[in-house]
């Protein structure tokens, strides 16, 4: 089995994915199985996690991108920045891990996505903002202590 002990430098060439859920990601120990089939083991510091893009080096010499799994999202569109910053702030009341994303074409216009919450939904709808349940990749930001997360646009 393929053995994962840290991460590797962004720009090591990689030679097979590892698609993973954001439940996994957060754990700095766990069994998974390679997007090509074979398993390996995760084995990072206690408190690491993975982010969508970061690299993995194996102790065999393996670099193993880290991609993002599709899962039920609870996607919230809002057009209004006032709008945009009570929902924001009502979903962070609650640590409910989001990411936020702002459209390229208008700084105050974006989206805001958690994992699939009809008991939040109900709540963003009270607020006026539109949300939709999709299936897609869950990249939600770090933190303030979190080391940062940047979005590319």
């Amino acid at each position: 089995m393929i053995e994962f002990n840290q991460k590797a430098e962004p720009s090591a060439e990689h030679n097979t994915t590892v698609t993973l859920s954001i439940d996994k990601r957060v754990k700095s120990r766990l069994r998974v199985t390679l997007d090509d089939g074979r398993d390996a083991g995760i084995i990072l510091n206690r408190g690491d996690s993975l982010m969508h893009g970061d690299k993995l080096l194996a102790s065999d010499g393996t670099v193993a991108l880290v991609q993002a799994a599709p899962e039920s999202l609870s996607k919230a569109e809002v057009k209004d920045k006032l709008l945009f910053a009570r929902a924001a702030y009502h979903l962070g009341n609650r640590h409910v891990p989001v990411e936020i994303n702002v459209t390229s074409d208008s700084p105050f216009i974006g989206t805001i996505s958690y994992l699939h919450d009809h008991v939040l939904d109900e709540m963003l709808a009270g607020l006026g903002v539109e949300v939709s349940a999709v299936q897609a990749p869950f990249t939600p930001e770090a933190g303030a202590y979190g080391g940062g997360h940047h979005h590319h646009h």
